[in-house]
């Protein structure tokens, strides 16, 4: 038996651990909305219109509000509810005012407007689709977590469900 092909290779540690950062780093839904999403709808239509770029800015309002909804709503829901970025680190304490008054999913809803500006900014066909398929993803990630939710702040986050609409005040 060979014990040098069953040792492990120290060299090849640290870059295991950069693969490991980077794979985390592009499955965060931050990084891939805010920069990963950007920098292909760019590129894509770069691509597709021959190197230029259409560019319409009654789009970027959208883009700043969906940005910065995202981490107004993110440092209220950590300031007051505690806990740490999506459920992976469950809030102590229910947050339901601020911006959770009106909408029970301000972040998410955030990543909507946003990714909705940077189909409108750069009149984009990719970014459209994007926009659709998160849509989904979003509601089926939304709905799990308001189950966990449930169970872990019981009556109170009912009673809350029954107030606030899941994504737009006053309507859905």
């Amino acid at each position: 038996m060979n014990e040098q092909a069953s040792a492990p290779n120290p060299a090849a540690e640290p870059q295991a651990g950069l693969w490991a950062w980077l794979r985390r780093r592009l499955q965060s839904t931050p990084v891939r909305t805010f920069a990963i999403y950007p920098v292909v709808v760019i590129a894509f239509e770069l691509s597709w219109r021959g190197g230029t770029l259409k560019f319409v800015p009654w789009g970027v309002p959208l883009l700043i509000w969906g940005y910065l909804q995202y981490r107004l709503a993110g440092s209220y829901r950590a300031r007051h509810g505690g806990g740490g970025p999506g459920l992976e680190v469950p809030p102590q304490r229910l947050v339901s005012d601020g911006l959770y008054r009106y909408t029970r999913n301000p972040m998410y809803l955030s990543h909507l407007i946003f990714m909705a500006g940077l189909a409108l900014t750069f009149w984009s066909w990719l970014a459209l689709a994007i926009l659709v398929v998160n849509l989904f993803w979003f509601d089926r990630r939304v709905r799990g977590d308001e189950q966990r939710l449930l169970q872990r702040f019981g009556a109170p986050y009912a009673e809350y469900c029954g107030r606030v609409k899941r994504w737009i005040p006053g309507l859905i």
